[in-house]
């Protein structure tokens, strides 16, 4: 099956901009020589853009007022990048910046969505700005906001798209061709579970790409490693090409090699999960404005460049620059992610707004899909991210079909499953009561004839798991897992979901017991393929430990895989390496392997002789550095 990957005609490799002379009040100390050094300085390391910044309230003074002085600085700013054949998409309602809110001295508190008259000015404002700039050859998009959903106070998603598509409307009617987007961080229900207004699949039918902000924190390494990766696979739900708006760190909260190693990984997975552009959060420090807020505030924005204050390289700018080498290498405009033959399963519940689910239980969809997701990678299977559809339906055509710790489907997907297991397809459930303690337990129908088994729960309680560490004994071969193996699994998760499902089996095969012989994994066949049942909550209990990976869910993923079939063309037996690939447009492919690993690997490769590293030496095992990346090319 095909991965969805629209892309944009350009390929975005840039950062946010804010010179060092100001931060956000730039406009008002705007250095024409200061802003080219930076500049240059991004250009010389690869960078072909940046992403800009009207602050509003010097920008738009008064409500029919926009500041010339102002825009004829913005006009050299965009001089400055048509010189070093640089483009900037700019920002308009900023608002929102850096950990403080910056109003207009004329809003008086109006709402920023509801207010006709506040809507006209903001409105009056994008068409002015769009009209003015965008014939320049260096305007490569649009963004109406920074982050709004902080700033603007407003959770109704009708209200907030309305808006939207008038701020659209203003840019077209300004005369803006280039794509547009909304600037809000891609946060909303569909990718984190809670409903901010911000939808967006409502917002992805308004515009051209979206983007996700991600500043997540962690408490494991491989979670952290690949969280924005997930994300732009949720985010994908709007059907637009992915850009990676936002994405950084204090170097204040990290150590220098560190950095370097997070901003490697978020670049090169984010690639692998489909997007299109990356535009790193920010340009610069800024030491010398450190008594100007939000600065004085919030001291961590002080070093969050990918230059010092002074315009040195830090190391993120380095790993910027060297994945901006392999994208040309990969000749990465042309590049997309291969076909794959394992999906992973996200619960509509995740979505859809179904009336009394609660927003607990909609956050752990995200939560254990997530940790499914890394399973799914440590054991080298290249996958999607597909969703159940609202009220029932999975999209048929994969061979293997991976459902973590799931509380709920709609009704008709437990029906699905069966016939897609009769086609042919393995499909994987594994059980999760729920956090929350209402109507604990499976909103599951028709598990009798899906999977050979009967509940043996008693209404109103649940089976705790009592012991810390729960052991998975095979009682017959399953995929690379022999008879007799034990896999491992530390228990987690609060009273509700820290529980197994009791199970007596009729019609299935039991494939794994637990420590007290009761059935752990059951497998029955249907047609030409099977169900396979985990009656304990292997990725919810990964996923609310720290320092959970990789665990032993990466053989049974690997396992699962391997009874439906899939082989990948390059594989790598070490959960600590992560592989999956692009296709380019001549066919060939490219075979990224990322270490999880703190020290140096040397592993084996299995993959096609012909395959050969991007110098053109054969490949028969592979040297990682810590953190590190290598690309094996597969010729078609």
């Amino acid at each position: 099956m095909k991965r969805l990957n629209p892309r944009l005609t350009e390929q975005w490799l840039g950062a946010n901009f804010w010179s060092r002379s100001g931060g956000p009040l730039m406009w008002r100390h705007y250095d024409p020589q200061v802003v080219r050094e930076e500049l240059s300085t991004l250009h010389r390391h690869g960078l072909n853009m940046t992403r800009s910044f009207f602050y509003w309230p010097d920008f738009q003074p008064q409500p029919d007022v926009i500041d010339e002085t102002k825009c004829e600085f913005f006009a050299d700013f965009l001089d400055a990048h048509a010189e070093l054949d640089m483009s900037t998409i700019p920002t308009f309602l900023v608002g929102h910046m850096s950990g403080e809110n910056w109003d207009p001295v004329w809003r008086n508190g109006r709402s920023i969505y509801r207010d006709v008259w506040m809507v006209g000015r903001e409105a009056f404002y994008i068409e002015n700005l769009t009209s003015r700039f965008c014939t320049h050859p260096a305007i490569a998009g649009w963004l109406i906001s920074n982050e709004i959903p902080i700033y603007g106070g407003e959770d109704d998603t009708a209200v907030v798209a309305e808006w939207a598509r008038l701020m659209v409307h203003a840019v077209r009617a300004g005369g803006g061709h280039q794509p547009v987007s909304i600037g809000d961080g891609a946060w909303g229900e569909e990718v984190t579970g809670h409903d901010s207004g911000f939808s967006v699949r409502a917002l992805g039918a308004l515009t051209d790409f979206v983007g996700p902000h991600v500043y997540a924190m962690e408490t494991d390494l491989v979670r952290q490693h690949l969280k924005a990766a997930f994300i732009c696979q949720l985010a994908a739900i709007g059907g637009r090409p992915i850009v990676m708006e936002e994405f950084g760190l204090s170097s204040d909260f990290v150590s220098t090699e560190n950095s370097a190693h997070y901003y490697r990984q978020l670049l090169y997975n984010t690639l692998l999960a489909g997007a299109s552009g990356w535009i790193a959060w920010n340009n610069t420090d800024y030491d010398h404005i450190l008594d100007q807020r939000p600065y004085s505030h919030h001291p961590f924005e002080v070093h969050f460049g990918i230059t010092d204050a002074d315009g040195k390289p830090k190391p993120p700018l380095l790993e910027l620059q060297e994945f901006a080498r392999q994208l040309e290498a990969i000749d990465a405009a042309h590049c997309h992610p291969g076909d794959v033959q394992a999906a992973l399963v996200v619960s509509s519940y995740l979505a859809e707004g179904y009336s009394f689910a609660h927003e607990i239980d909609r956050a752990m969809v995200e939560a254990n899909c997530e940790q499914g997701h890394v399973a799914l990678r440590e054991a080298g299977i290249p996958g999607a991210v597909i969703r159940e559809h609202e009220d029932g339906g999975l999209a048929p055509g994969y061979a293997l079909y991976l459902i973590p710790s799931v509380k709920a489907l709609a009704s008709p997907t437990w029906h699905q499953l069966a016939e897609l297991a009769e086609g042919g397809a393995t499909v994987y459930v594994s059980y999760c009561a729920g956090e929350s303690s209402s109507q604990r337990g499976p909103w599951w129908n028709a598990t009798e004839p899906l999977f050979g088994v009967r509940n043996a729960l008693r209404y109103g309680l649940n089976d705790y798991v009592e012991d810390d560490l729960v052991e998975l004994t095979f009682v017959r071969d399953f995929g690379a897992i022999g008879s007799g193996e034990t896999l491992h699994f530390p228990a987690a998760g609060n009273e509700n979901s820290r529980a197994r499902l009791p199970v007596a089996v009729t019609a299935g095969e039991v494939v794994a017991v637990d420590a007290q012989g009761e059935p752990a994994i059951i497998a029955r066949e249907h047609g030409l393929g099977r169900t396979v049942l985990c009656t304990y909550p292997l990725e919810h209990f990964a996923a609310r430990r720290r320092d959970a990976n990789p665990d032993d869910s990466w053989r049974l993923y690997l396992a699962l895989a391997q009874i439906a079939g899939i082989e990948p063309a390059v594989r790598v037996n070490d959960p600590r390496v992560l592989v999956d690939y692009l296709v380019h447009d001549d066919a060939s492919q490219y075979w990224f392997l990322v270490s999880e690993s703190a020290e140096p690997l040397e592993c084996a490769v299995r993959c096609p002789d012909r395959a050969t590293t991007l110098s053109g030496q054969a490949v028969d095992h592979v040297e990682l550095a810590p953190y590190g990346v290598q690309v094996i090319r597969v010729p078609a």
